[in-house]
């Protein structure tokens, strides 16, 4: 094949994921977020779920790894997020006290600070769960600029509820991986009456795990509610819950069945969980909505199949959350 300035040889070599500097989905690598409307950033953090599950922490450049393979285009919505708008690689947040919970989430506050300064919307990947109240801590409420000062709305699937009410830290984890949905209310960082908790399931610990989620004002909708209602059902309760707030998503691949996503922290393999096809309309129900941001959470590469299938399914999702933003940013509708 001859070589032109169209087609030189990095082209070609630009979807194989085991080719280049491992950037999340070969994007430029870039530390400005003014530089970007689009930031990709790893969480490399663990130490907020208190199990001895901790391998969370190797998420961030398991996905690096294979995110190139799916830079692609968005067959079904019929465009192109890479040439959208710009999309960096910002690089890790860094943890220099990683194993000090509160001290990590406050450096996660501190980073995502500057990203809602520079009106960036970021997606990430983590990390345990705990991240995302770092990140909203920062993104939501009176002080943010990507919610005009509001308080976030949140789409949060996930197989717990991640809302304890009742005791005050986890194993020693204070703003844990099982309290961010909690705290986040109770700071003024989200609006529970404007989110959704999707995908919860399992055997519990306790008979009333639900009533801490449901007496703040989150719609709770169960798997077994899911699959009673149906997946148009719940997209439209999702889209009138949320309206027309600003709004943040959160993806624990635990909400997936084992089968699909295998290494994950807590799985829950006693009730089946979303089928992928099913999760990937359920995040499609949010299209067209001010989406500020998300973040893919508990993958855990050490435990993955050796295709890494795992790892694949985790940037699969971001890919759909940053099509979900680039999409705002499009002029040729």
């Amino acid at each position: 094949m001859s070589e032109s300035p169209e087609f030189p040889p990095e082209r070609m070599m630009d979807s194989l994921y085991w080719w280049g500097v491992p950037t999340l989905f070969g994007a430029p690598h870039e530390s400005d977020p003014k530089s970007c409307d689009i930031a990709l950033i790893g969480v490399p953090h663990s130490t907020g779920n208190g199990t001895t599950e901790r391998d969370q922490h190797l998420g961030p450049r398991a996905v690096r790894n294979v995110s190139r393979l799916q830079r692609r285009a968005h067959g079904k919505f019929g465009f192109v997020p890479w040439d959208t708008c710009r999309i960096n690689d910002l690089g890790d947040v860094p943890f220099p006290e990683a194993n000090d919970n509160e001290a990590c989430i406050q450096r996660m506050t501190d980073f995502y600070t500057r990203i809602d300064a520079a009106g960036t919307r970021p997606v990430s990947i983590g990390g345990d769960h705990s991240i995302t109240g770092g990140i909203l801590q920062a993104l939501g409420g009176p002080t943010s600029k990507l919610t005009g000062g509001k308080k976030a709305a949140l789409l949060h699937l996930d197989a717990h509820t991640d809302v304890f009410e009742h005791v005050d830290h986890f194993l020693g984890a204070k703003k844990s991986a099982a309290h961010w949905g909690s705290y986040l209310v109770h700071q003024g960082h989200i609006d529970p009456t404007k989110s959704v908790q999707i995908g919860l399931r399992g055997n519990t610990r306790t008979l009333d795990w639900l009533q801490p989620s449901i007496d703040l004002g989150y719609e709770v909708i169960t798997m077994e509610r899911f699959h009673e209602l149906g997946v148009e059902a719940c997209c439209n309760i999702i889209r009138e819950k949320i309206g027309d707030h600003p709004l943040y998503i959160t993806f624990d691949l635990d909400c997936l069945d084992p089968t699909v996503a295998p290494a994950v922290s807590n799985l829950e393999a006693g009730e089946e969980g979303f089928r992928i096809n099913e999760a990937m309309t359920l995040l499609r129900s949010v299209r067209g909505k001010d989406i500020i941001g998300g973040d893919v959470v508990c993958l855990m590469p050490t435990k993955d199949s050796p295709n890494n299938i795992t790892s694949m399914v985790a940037s699969n999702v971001m890919f759909e959350m940053v099509s979900l933003i680039a999409e705002q940013f499009r002029t040729d509708t």
